[in-house]
């Protein structure tokens, strides 16, 4: 199996250490980069190798925070998925970090098992849902006003075959899978993606599956 390389920003060290060694303990799994803030992650990553797939990061740093290393993670590393830690349990971080296009979302206080699952999940389908982001998400869309109808929002409207990749997205099937569950090309299915995130503005599967929600386009049950 082709290792994961992780990467991890947190300014607690004890915090960061321990974590280093439970990620370390993973098969096939290894940290090639940690720091004690956003800044010294982004300089670290200029010159790592090997450069890691995912990064695990805290929200409260000193000098550059997690919601503004996310910002710069996508613009200068749009293939690296983004996996928060944090105390924070408001529904208001939840969501905006997904709406920035982290790819999960994880409490400080989660086991184990449920980082690596995390990690491996990020890696081979870009999002990972858990509960708290599922409540989150129920909890926001019901106290804010109704949405205008998605003709309205989008600046032309998705196709049936794009409605059921989205929904397909949303059930975290990857390109593969989807292509042969509809009988068409890998090719094909990465067209439909693209077009999606083009007509949704998503920046990532979780900004889709967020558009999806939000739009009443799947039933959130379906993402655990």
């Amino acid at each position: 199996m082709t290792p994961i390389h992780v990467a991890i920003a947190d300014d607690q060290v004890l915090f960061r250490k321990g974590m280093v060694s439970i990620i370390n303990d993973f098969q096939d799994i290894r940290v090639v980069l940690e720091a004690d803030n956003g800044r010294a992650l982004l300089d670290g990553l200029a010159t790592a190798d090997p450069q890691p797939e995912v990064v695990l990061l805290d929200l409260s740093m000193p000098e550059l925070n997690g919601v503004e290393t996310t910002k710069l993670l996508h613009k200068q590393y749009p293939d690296i998925r983004v996996i928060i830690l944090s105390v924070y349990s408001e529904d208001r971080f939840v969501t905006h970090l997904m709406d920035l296009g982290v790819s999960a979302y994880l409490f400080k206080n989660v086991e184990p098992a449920e980082v690596e699952r995390a990690i491996r999940t990020v890696v081979e389908k870009d999002v990972y849902f858990n509960e708290a982001f599922l409540s989150a998400m129920r909890n926001r869309l019901n106290t804010r006003k109704p949405r205008r109808l998605l003709t309205d929002d989008l600046p032309a409207t998705l196709t049936p075959r794009e409605i059921e990749v989205l929904n397909l997205i949303c059930r975290q099937q990857t390109a593969p899978e989807i292509a042969e569950a509809l009988c068409v090309s890998i090719r094909t299915i990465d067209g439909h993606r693209a077009s999606l995130l083009e007509k949704t503005g998503a920046r990532n599967t979780a900004g889709l599956v967020l558009f999806a929600m939000k739009n009443n386009l799947v039933d959130p049950s379906i993402l655990l």
